[in-house]
């Protein structure tokens, strides 16, 4: 028996040892608070008054820039909401585009902008082509295509020409304008040699109106 002895006080030992070991264990979890997992909501986690973003292209040229009163950053879907927002495409090889509205939300990495409320996007001259300017409640911008487009009520004022119709779309790399389910289309004389050229090169329906501003 007084063989036995100090095998089993080293069992004993061993078993207060594991005991122990469980028992701090179990305390130190429940006494350390775990956060649970982030919650992913659509609040804004970073914002900023009077900002400037500007985006390059490869060479590091400013192709896009946009500006605005306040700006939130939403992490769930990586978007930007900006307060009184500007917009202003500035390609080399293209006319210069600003678009402005109430609020507006850009997304997808920064290749769409949805201008909402008093949306306007004017093209300024160039060549001998006057202004373009388009007014909607609503305008998508696609900054990376340099295209702007709308399904909703727009009123193009094109020169000394007015269309009013449901859903527009214009290219401004190619300078191509069309007006989907137009109800009023006033060319002026001097853009209605444009506009019968633009008809010329392809097949029109009667409530779409397409032409080179």
């Amino acid at each position: 028996m007084k063989e036995r002895l100090p095998a089993l006080i080293a069992i004993a030992l061993l078993f207060v040892l594991v005991a122990g070991t469980w028992w701090a264990a179990d305390y130190t979890q429940r006494a350390v608070h775990i956060e649970p997992p982030r919650r992913v909501t659509h609040e804004p986690d970073a914002w900023s008054s009077n900002f400037v973003m500007v985006r390059t292209d490869a060479g590091g040229m400013a192709v896009n820039r946009m500006e605005g009163d306040y700006l939130q950053h939403y992490p769930d879907d990586d978007s930007y909401e900006v307060t009184r927002a500007r917009a202003i495409g500035q390609r080399a090889d293209s006319p210069i585009t600003i678009g402005t509205s109430d609020t507006a939300i850009m997304d997808q990495d920064g290749s769409r902008i949805t201008m909402r409320g008093n949306a306007h996007l004017h093209r300024q001259p160039y060549e001998d082509r006057a202004a373009l300017d388009v007014n909607s409640e609503e305008l998508i911008l696609l900054p990376d295509e340099d295209v702007a487009y709308t399904d909703q009520p727009a009123v193009v004022v094109n020169g000394k020409s007015t269309m009013v119709g449901t859903g527009m779309r214009y290219d401004n790399g190619n300078r191509t304008l069309q007006v989907f389910s137009s109800s009023d289309v006033r060319i002026s004389a001097e853009d209605s040699q444009a506009a019968s050229r633009s008809k010329n090169q392809g097949s029109q329906d009667n409530n779409h109106e397409s032409t080179t501003p």
